[in-house]
C-alpha cells in the first residue's frame, strides 16, 4: 500500500428507488467489486437511498474506513465519498439552479443537484480536497441554448469553489458525473477558471477524432476515448436513440477526474500515470451491467522530494489564507467563451420570465373559474351534477395553488438566480477585457 500513489474512483451507481431497474443487485455488486479493488478514494453518484450507502460502506469499511454521505434537497445529493485517508472536513454546496419543482420526471430540483467535498489528511500532500458533483442533466450537448443554462450555471459555480480551494494552498481532486462532453463549454468554463486538469487527456495525449462516416467499435471508444455513458456495451443503453454526436463516439465520456496542485512553491507534484474505464462488464451472474454509466479510474504518482522521505503525519489546521508564495495556477476563460455562457443564460432569462407569465395566468383564469363555480352551484338544475362539479373545484384549486407557487416563487427564484450570475459574467468578462487591452497598449 505505497503512499507515493493515489487512485481514485468515481461512478455514477443509478440508485434511485422504485426507479432504477434491478438497484437492490446492482449496488450489491458494486459493493463486492469496491471491496475487491485497491483504491485509496471512491466517489459515487446517484446512490440515493441511505440504506445502500450503509451497505456500501460497511463491504468497504475496511480499505476505506473514512466515509460521508452528503444531504441536499428534498430526496438527498446521492453523493458518496469513501477514503483511505481521514476526513478532517466536509462540506456540500447545492447548485443554485436545478431544473423545475414541476418537471417531476427528471426531478433535479428535488434532489438537490450539488458539489461535495471533503478535505482529507494526506500523509505526503498534505491537504487534499476531493470534490464529487454530478451536475443538471437535461438538454443535453446539442439541445436548445436556453435548456443548457442551468448546466452552465452548475459549472460556474464549481469552477469558483475548486479555484477558491486551490488558492487555499490545498491540491483540489475533482471528480463526478459532469454530464457534459470534453469540447462543450460548461467543461471549458470549469477547466479554464478552476485551472483543472483532465487526468484522462494526460494518460491519452493527441487522440484522433473519429469521423461520423467511420465511428470506432464500441470496445475502442472505451479505451480510447473514455467513453462512460450511452455505449452499446452497457445493457442499460443498448439500442437507445442517440444524439449525432454519441454516435460518432459510440457513446458520450460525461464522468471525469481533475486535479489541480496548490499554489505552494515545492510542493510535490501530482502526476497522472494511468487513467481507464472499468465495470465494464456485466454484473456476475446476471445479464444487466454495473449501472447505466461505466466507472472511471485514476491513477496518480506522487513526485517531488517531499515524497521520497519517511511519510509525516499531516496539520489536520485548516487554513483560510490564500497562499502568496505563488499566484494561482488558473488561465482566464475567454471573453469569446463567456459571451457565449450569457447567450444561453438570457435565452433562459428571457424563457423563464415567459413562463411565469404563462403560469401566473393559469393561475388567474382558475380562480376566475372556481369564483364562477361558486357563484353558479345555487342555480344547479339538478344535485346529481354536484359531485363532478366538486371535484372540478378540487383539480382547479390544485392547478391554481401548484401555478401560482411555481409562477411565482419559483419564477422569480430562477430570474433572480440567473441575474446572479449573468452580473458576475458581465463583470468579469469587463475585467478580463480591460487586461487585454492593457496588455496590448504595453506591447504597442
Amino acid at each position: 500500500m505505497s503512499e507515493t500513489r493515489l487512485r481514485l474512483l468515481t461512478l455514477n451507481c443509478w440508485g434511485l428507488k422504485y426507479v432504477s431497474k434491478h438497484r437492490r443487485e446492482r449496488v450489491s455488486a458494486i459493493a463486492d467489486a469496491l471491496a475487491a479493488s485497491d483504491h485509496d478514494v471512491i466517489t459515487l453518484q446517484e446512490l440515493w437511498v441511505f440504506a445502500d450507502y450503509e451497505y456500501v460502506r460497511d463491504i468497504v469499511s475496511k480499505r476505506l474506513p473514512h466515509s460521508k454521505f452528503f444531504y441536499s434537497g428534498a430526496l438527498g445529493a446521492g453523493l458518496v465519498i469513501l477514503s483511505r485517508f481521514p476526513i478532517i472536513a466536509a462540506t456540500i454546496h447545492p447548485y443554485s439552479l436545478n431544473g423545475s419543482p414541476i418537471d417531476v420526471a427528471a426531478g433535479d430540483w428535488f434532489v438537490g443537484k450539488a458539489a461535495a467535498s471533503i478535505l482529507l489528511a494526506h500523509p505526503i500532500l498534505g491537504h487534499v480536497q476531493v470534490f464529487n458533483t454530478h451536475l443538471f442533466a437535461k438538454g443535453g450537448d446539442e439541445g436548445s441554448e436556453y435548456q443548457k443554462a442551468h448546466r452552465l450555471v452548475n459549472a460556474w459555480e464549481f469552477a469558483k469553489l475548486a479555484r477558491q480551494s486551490a488558492e487555499l494552498g490545498r491540491y483540489v481532486i475533482a471528480s463526478g458525473d459532469f454530464n457534459s462532453v470534453p469540447n462543450s463549454l460548461p467543461m471549458a468554463i470549469i477547466r479554464d477558471h478552476a485551472g483543472l486538469t483532465d487526468a484522462w487527456t494526460v494518460t491519452h495525449p493527441n487522440t484522433p477524432e473519429p469521423s461520423a462516416a467511420s465511428p470506432p467499435s464500441p470496445e475502442h471508444a472505451i479505451r480510447t476515448h473514455g467513453v462512460t455513458a450511452d455505449s452499446p456495451l452497457n445493457s442499460y443503453s443498448a439500442g437507445k436513440p442517440l444524439e449525432p454526436l454519441a454516435r460518432k463516439f459510440q457513446g458520450k465520456r460525461l464522468d471525469y477526474v481533475f486535479f489541480r496542485h496548490p499554489s505552494n512553491a515545492g510542493a510535490p507534484i501530482l502526476r497522472p500515470i494511468d487513467t481507464r474505464v472499468v465495470l465494464t462488464e456485466r454484473v456476475p451472474g446476471c445479464s444487466f451491467s454495473f449501472s447505466d454509466h461505466f466507472g472511471l479510474e485514476a491513477t496518480f504518482a506522487i513526485e517531488g522530494e517531499d515524497s521520497a522521505g519517511s511519510p509525516q503525519a499531516p496539520s489536520v489546521a485548516l487554513s483560510s489564507v490564500s497562499s502568496t508564495q505563488h499566484p494561482a495556477s488558473a488561465k482566464d476563460i475567454s471573453p469569446e467563451s463567456i459571451t457565449l455562457a450569457l447567450t444561453s443564460l438570457m435565452a433562459r432569462y428571457r424563457f423563464a420570465q415567459s413562463q411565469a407569465r404563462t403560469q401566473l395566468t393559469v393561475f388567474a383564469v382558475c380562480i376566475a373559474l372556481l369564483l364562477a363555480i361558486i357563484v353558479g352551484s345555487a342555480w344547479f338544475p339538478r344535485s346529481w351534477i354536484n359531485p363532478i362539479f366538486l371535484i372540478l373545484t378540487v383539480a382547479l384549486a390544485w392547478l391554481a395553488t401548484t401555478m401560482l407557487y411555481i409562477g411565482f416563487v419559483y419564477g422569480n427564484w430562477e430570474v433572480n438566480a440567473l441575474t446572479n450570475i449573468i452580473e458576475e459574467l458581465e463583470l468579469y468578462r469587463g475585467m478580463l477585457l480591460d487586461q487585454r487591452r492593457s496588455r496590448s497598449s504595453r506591447s504597442a
